[in-house]
């Protein structure tokens, strides 16, 4: 029987080195598609997980934008203009305010300040990985025995607790196909992985945020699971708190209380509403296909493009961009 550090091994020579953040963070979110693709009655934990890390992708690639000239405040080239009409188009306000804002933060501090902020993010989603991908790996390929034999100190108290409640709703589901009691269990199972995730993986690195960041992560803080134009219907911390309470920093995502009643009262209803009609039809299911093939999100094509196009421009103050592989 492998132990934990083994099987994270194993997960860990198909990753791209933690340097590369944008392809690293596709490699993680293409893991927890396959297997929510591979049962996605059983892992719904890694069906949510998948787009949670999706989106810290369009994170990442904010740090493209932050490290692209910024010297284009000074430009009022035709060519410019085009350049940032597209990005608004492409991804409607909110990727129009991503392209703007390393326009704005011209100040030195403030950018150090951000990039500090978005490389917590990373390290938040790369713990998470660390710390339950493993188990997913291991119950795939030999069942709740390889858990119980791996997950015994205290910090992985809660990963054994709820892929014994997986494994136990397995169990009923494949005795009596409508038995509710298994279904109940998977579901609660996969609440007591999300809820390990969210209040015991998450709050040290959100703990280290700054002010700037928090409001930053509330507003970025949506999930989209059918591909939807817009944020309207959406999962979404900023629609769920109001706007004048994530402007002025009342309310922020990285406050676990306030982030577990969003995930509470907003994102688990609709990824219940989401998933209960999934299908190989379903817009979930086309949207979990492009991660598991780690097709890059349109705001990681808007970065990737302005590494082509800014020195075509003649743009000024050019800086080497994240590295994506």
């Amino acid at each position: 029987m492998p132990t934990r550090d083994e099987w994270q091994a194993q997960l860990e020579r198909q990753l791209p080195p933690p340097t590369s953040f944008v392809a690293r963070n596709r490699a993680i979110t293409a893991h927890y598609a396959r297997w929510y693709l591979q049962e996605p009655w059983l892992f719904q934990w890694a069906g949510m997980a998948a787009f949670a890390s999706d989106q810290v992708g369009v994170a990442l690639a904010l740090v493209e934008l932050l490290n692209a000239p910024h010297g284009i405040v000074a430009e009022t080239t035709p060519q410019a203009q085009n350049l940032l009409d597209f990005g608004t188009a492409l991804y409607g306000q909110i990727l129009g305010v991503a392209l703007n804002l390393p326009l704005a933060l011209h100040d030195t501090a403030t950018r150090a300040l951000l990039l500090n902020d978005l490389e917590l993010i990373k390290q938040g989603n790369d713990a998470i990985f660390a710390d339950i991908g493993w188990a997913h790996l291991a119950y795939a390929t030999e069942g709740i025995k390889a858990i119980e034999a791996n997950a015994r100190d205290s910090t992985q108290a809660s990963v054994l607790e709820g892929f014994r409640m997986l494994d136990e709703g397995a169990h009923r589901l494949s005795k009596a196909g409508d038995d509710q009691t298994g279904a109940a269990l998977i579901r609660q199972g996969s609440v007591t992985l999300l809820r390990h995730e969210q209040l015991e993986v998450l709050p040290p690195f959100f703990a280290r945020t700054s002010a700037f960041g928090r409001v930053l992560a509330s507003v970025g803080a949506w999930l989209d699971f059918e591909g939807a134009v817009g944020l309207v219907g959406q999962p979404w911390f900023t629609g769920h708190v109001g706007p004048l309470a994530v402007i002025t920093n009342q309310r922020n995502v990285t406050n676990e209380t306030e982030r577990w009643a969003w995930i509470e009262q907003d994102v688990l209803p609709k990824w219940t509403r989401v998933s209960a009609a999934y299908n190989e039809q379903s817009a979930l299911h086309r949207r979990l296909l492009a991660f598991a093939a780690e097709a890059p999100t349109m705001l990681q094509q808007a970065a990737a493009l302005m590494n082509v196009v800014y020195p075509t421009l003649g743009l000024r103050g050019a800086r080497p961009a994240l590295a994506t592989r």
